[in-house]
């Protein structure tokens, strides 16, 4: 006698149209009762914070981030 079967989760099937599936994550954020303004902003932020950033910091303080980057690549066991 072997053991009895989990019961899986309800595998939801994601809309193949990119447009359809931003409307279904929006509207989720919607009903979870965050702000939909705040949403909009917190996006548009996230777009600007690396262009920003990246002109902020200066030549050599990006060579360093891009070299420890490389080094953590490498670092790691495939």
């Amino acid at each position: 006698m072997g053991m009895p079967k989990r019961t899986s989760k309800k595998q939801v099937k994601k809309p193949e149209d990119i447009n359809i599936l931003a409307k279904s994550i929006f509207d989720k954020a919607i009903s979870e009762g965050k702000n939909p303004a705040a949403v909009v902003l917190g996006k548009l932020g996230g777009l600007k914070g690396g262009k920003a950033r990246a002109a902020k910091l200066t030549k050599r303080r990006r060579v360093e981030i891009a070299s420890m980057a490389a080094k953590a690549r490498w670092k790691k066991e495939k």
